[in-house]
């Protein structure tokens, strides 16, 4: 337990970190403030068995009582306080640390781990950590303070208490290691489920227009189901193991406490434990041990706090791209790849390739399927790092860049183009807030927007979904154009951008492209032939190797993979219904 504490309280941010050991101490005098109750009592008892009682004895007790409860209640607020800000702003500043973290990590990693995984991490897991972590937490931290300082305090009141109270203790101890190790396998199973549920939600929401139109709604429905079933089973065979475990502990307190009282009455009916101190101990053995017992009875959830801090740092600790270097402007946006490899897995993608874009050229990247060329652009890009060779901007390794100065040279319109949840405006100075609207329109016209964006009910201001689901394919590769040109990088790669555009949408992407691409390096993946005819020079990449490099006229002369290409899209245009 003392590991898990330790670990969660390492966790948190300096600041945060402070406000719950604030708050600690705090509820401790909160509920010593709460145990002013029994002085009070104690001062009109004294007065009875005395047979004196006095206005100024009750008017002490009075006084002693209202300042348990004011003291007790203000401090209580201001514990709470502090310990609501402490976790609801640990798990905002872990979100933003994952979040910014995952900036630099390869992008194998998101190839290998489920959105559900890092979804679930990001929502249920800080939810954990901020509302019952948190509770969890302060309540065993808090008791275990509370106890111990009752128990020294029984030791000054009557030593041979004190000692019953200890060896109490030990044995509410060992029950209390034994749920916790029981907690252990149920905990895991109910985090395990948690993610299996939102990865089944996600999986079952991003592929509905799949699952409709083969008609596989049973079949998912079933999946998640299963998933909703197993979690709820998780939850309750938790409940179910730790409910006999607590029932024991709970039951070692309660006895603490009456075994406190038949011995204070053996004591005081041998002589050796006068009236009033027996009495005051059979009040106190009734509360003595609720801390402890409130303490013992969270402390069953001390695992989930320990496994949700495991899974956030699990991601926080996957190593990033060297992302140090130097904050510099390249001497010229000429892209040189040298002998470069890289695998996925076992799987080699790039095969020993070496080549060259020189700055303020049209370098188009042709291929079938699977022949790497999106993973070419990711290399050179240094979304991955490659496993050998060399990628240089400007006469100088890409690696020697740090990450944002490096990027500040890339603009990407990519073929399947992310919206975010805001207005059009917002979606185009993305990374750019502050920016005019003056600045946002021009880009907008620039990129062909313009005119359709003025036909929304709100304009600028239409609030969109992240799917962009009321935007055509051609509207929203213009809106990404737009966000591209905002950036105003010297170097742009189009990922098939054109790919799945309709011909009515197509010329005017295709202008929006030019605006985009003028005066600047492009580096294209695309299908389509009057897109790639006119460039500087193709490459042609197949399992991973580039077989064919030059200029349209001169692969085309080739017989190879560029002249069947040409020759397959001929054929297609040529074909009439």
């Amino acid at each position: 337990m003392y590991k898990t504490l330790k670990k969660f309280f390492y966790f948190c941010s300096k600041e945060n970190r402070r406000k719950f050991y604030i708050s600690i101490v705090l509820s401790v005098f909160s509920t010593l403030f709460g145990a002013l109750k029994i002085p009070a009592i104690g001062v009109m008892l004294t007065a009875i068995l005395n047979g004196t009682i006095t206005n100024k004895d009750i008017w002490t007790s009075f006084g002693i009582m209202l300042v348990s409860i004011l003291g007790s209640s203000i401090i209580n607020y201001r514990s709470t306080m502090l310990q609501t800000e402490a976790g609801y702003g640990t798990a905002a500043d872990k979100r933003m640390e994952i979040a910014e973290h995952m900036r630099y990590l390869p992008m194998g990693y998101f190839n290998e781990n489920s959105l559900g995984k890092i979804t679930s991490v990001t929502t249920n897991t800080m939810e954990n950590l901020s509302d019952v972590g948190t509770r969890v937490v302060m309540l065993v931290t808090s008791g275990v303070f509370l106890t111990g300082v009752v128990t020294i305090m029984m030791f000054f009141f009557d030593w041979r208490i004190g000692i019953l109270i200890v060896l109490g203790l030990a044995l509410y101890i060992l029950a209390n290691t034994i749920m916790q190790k029981v907690s252990q396998t149920c905990s895991e199973k109910k985090i395990l489920s948690d993610t299996s549920v939102v990865e089944k939600v996600l999986e079952y929401i991003k592929g509905i227009s799949e699952v409709k139109s083969y008609h596989l709604s049973g079949k998912y429905n079933k999946k998640l189901e299963s998933a909703i079933d197993e979690n709820a089973k998780a939850n309750i065979d938790m409940e179910l193991t730790l409910i006999p475990h607590l029932t024991i502990q709970s039951f070692i307190a309660k006895m603490i406490g009456i075994v406190m009282s038949i011995a204070s009455i053996f004591f005081y009916t041998n002589g050796s434990m006068t009236l009033l101190n027996c009495i005051m101990l059979l009040i106190c053995s009734f509360v003595i041990m609720e801390g402890l017992e409130k303490a013992g009875k969270y402390s069953a959830l001390i695992r989930v706090v320990d496994l949700s801090v495991n899974r956030a740092n699990e991601i926080l600790d996957l190593p990033t791209m060297d992302i140090d270097g130097v904050d510099d402007c390249p001497k010229s946006f000429e892209l040189k790849a040298e002998h470069i490899d890289f695998a996925y897995d076992e799987k080699k993608i790039i095969n020993d390739v070496s080549v060259t874009i020189p700055e303020k050229t049209t370098t188009a990247i042709v291929g079938p399927s699977g022949s790497g060329k999106t993973t070419l652009c990711h290399l050179l890009s240094r979304f991955w790092d490659v496993d050998s060779g060399t990628v240089s901007l400007g006469g100088r390794n890409i690696k020697e860049y740090s990450m944002d100065a490096l990027m500040r040279n890339f603009s990407f319109v990519f073929q399947n183009v992310y919206l975010f949840k805001d207005t059009i405006a917002n979606n185009i100075r993305f990374g750019q807030p502050d920016t005019s609207m003056e600045t946002v329109i021009s880009a907008a016209k620039r990129a062909r927007c313009h005119d359709f964006i003025m036909a929304l009910p709100d304009g600028y201001d239409t609030v969109i979904s992240e799917s962009g689901d009321s935007l055509s394919g051609g509207e929203k590769q213009r809106l990404s154009i737009a966000r591209a040109i905002m950036k105003d990088a010297p170097i742009i790669i189009l990922d098939e951008a054109t790919a799945n555009v309709d011909p009515e949408n197509e010329q005017e992407l295709l202008s929006a492209i030019y605006e985009l691409t003028k005066e600047k390096t492009i580096i294209m993946i695309a299908h389509r032939l009057k897109t790639v005819q006119n460039a500087d020079q193709i490459l042609v990449l197949d399992n991973g190797k580039v077989v064919q490099k030059g200029k349209h006229d001169e692969l085309i002369a080739e017989d190879g993979i560029y002249k069947r290409f040409v020759d397959q899209r001929e054929i297609a245009v040529s074909w009439k219904l």
